[in-house]
């Protein structure tokens, strides 16, 4: 392919952030498409590029969890996405999780700010012409997606992504919310200074998640009022494919009793200070801003209605007189069915140098949607100049989840997030689930700094 003037790339989100640095990293000019400046979304607030809508977190660090080892892998990538998510880290234990005005306001400046990048505020309604990604994300607008959906010859599926409601630090109860980290797992080290320290809103020794335990009598009439609380309906509500990592708090207890206390109610690894005992069940909240001002109820997704959700949440203890600084809400994504319409390389089957990227290619999650853009680039780069473009073995976590798009079965394709099911498996597999996943980490990054250096994938 003859070098072009301009590489297109549609979507100011994580994926089409990554995508357009890399691009410029390597020396293309890239004309950066956002339509948020002059139409916004159902969930976006600002026009910044990579603005956080969900969770503030990227999950774990540690590489022998699936979301760990993806992040370890792009690291190798060079992401400038996971860049701005350290430079804006909160404590958070094991976990990834950022300032999230702090972290979009860093990636917007690295890329706004690349001479090689021209960020042009429109809403583009047709697919657009080689070489470009599209990384427009789960809230595509109907036009383009209309669009997307006559080039590939199949129809785009559709799922409704809730969010956690957050509430203030000085409305908690600290005298029964206790700060603790599940089994005491701290991997982000404290700030040493006292200015440091007063701006993480912690003092040394103490967890980085606040914790409402409940005893059974607690939890059973939490269960109950959960049962018939008022939501928001729409028509289509009612035959609605949640995806499961997202999953409403009032559709898991509806699934049974139990679901909550062995889902985000889990109460293993914790013990309530007042008691020395583990709670019957216990409701976590993870800090949003550096500044520990405001908390996220962990897996406190939702779409009940406001008035309801101010019931049901001051039921926990500890949180009885909860000021909410965002409510929970509900909202529309959308993807493509990559297995049936794209190529391996995430591409339009009759344009390569069309790339799609991001949760619209059926990837689900912050660090999966980068990879994809991450990706997507190194390619787009390499069809640019006459190469083939290239995938990880399935041994990575990155060429797992693009096995998974290519070889999923159509007709129940359904989001995904990295796990350790999606690995190419070990020759002989350990019983020790923790040296399992350790082994699998150990080749997946062998693999991927072999592979990085065999196709010169880093500039």
């Amino acid at each position: 392919m003859t070098r072009h003037a301009f590489v297109y790339v549609v979507g100011g989100g994580l994926a089409g952030s990554e995508a357009a640095f890399q691009l410029a990293e390597r020396g293309h000019r890239v004309v950066l498409h956002e339509m948020r400046g002059v139409r916004g979304t159902e969930a976006h607030k600002t026009d910044r590029l990579a603005e956080l809508v969900c969770s503030n977190t990227f999950k774990s660090t540690e590489v022998t969890n699936a979301h760990g080892l993806l992040k370890a892998e792009m690291r190798l990538l060079g992401s400038v996405v996971l860049q701005g998510a350290d430079a804006a880290r909160v404590a958070a234990g094991s976990a990834l999780a950022v300032d999230r005005d702090a972290f979009s306001a860093y990636v917007h400046e690295r890329v706004a700010s690349h001479p090689n990048i021209a960020v042009k505020r429109e809403e583009v309604v047709t697919v657009p012409a080689a070489p470009a990604i599209i990384a427009t994300g789960p809230l595509t607008s109907d036009a383009l997606a209309e669009r997307v959906r006559a080039r590939l010859g199949v129809q785009s599926l559709a799922f409704y992504d809730a969010i956690a409601p957050i509430v203030a630090v000085e409305s908690i109860d600290h005298t029964v919310a206790f700060r603790a980290a599940r089994w005491g797992k701290e991997t982000m080290p404290f700030p040493s200074g006292a200015e440091e320290q007063a701006q993480w809103g912690a003092g040394e020794g103490e967890g980085a998640y606040l914790n409402c335990p409940m005893d059974k009598a607690q939890y059973e009439a939490f269960i109950d009022a959960l049962a018939v609380a008022d939501q928001f309906t729409a028509h289509e509500f009612d035959k609605v494919p949640y995806f499961e990592g997202c999953m409403p708090v009032e559709e898991m207890a509806r699934r049974g009793r139990e679901s909550l206390r062995f889902g985000p109610m889990k109460p293993i690894g914790l013990r309530d200070p007042r008691t020395g005992k583990r709670p019957w069940a216990v409701v976590q909240l993870r800090r949003e801003d550096r500044a520990g001002r405001m908390w996220n109820l962990v897996g406190f997704q939702t779409r009940l209605r406001v008035p309801e959700q101010q019931r049901i949440v001051r039921m926990i203890p500890g949180l009885e007189g909860a000021e909410f600084l965002r409510f929970g809400s509900i909202h529309r994504n959308s993807y493509v069915n990559a297995p049936a319409a794209l190529t391996p390389h995430l591409s339009l089957r009759d344009d390569a140098a069309v790339l799609f990227a991001g949760q619209l290619t059926g990837v689900e999650g912050y660090t999966e949607s980068t990879a994809t853009g991450l990706l997507a680039a190194i390619n787009l780069s390499r069809i640019i100049a006459g190469q083939e473009p290239v995938v990880p073995p399935p041994t990575t976590m990155l060429g797992a989840l693009y096995r998974y798009l290519r070889e999923a079965d159509p007709a129940h394709f359904q989001p995904m997030n990295a796990n350790f099911g999606l690995l190419e498996e070990l020759p002989e597999v350990p019983r020790d689930k923790g040296k399992k996943r350790a082994m699998y980490a150990e080749r997946a990054l062998g693999v991927m700094t072999a592979w990085i250096a065999e196709h010169a994938l880093v500039p």
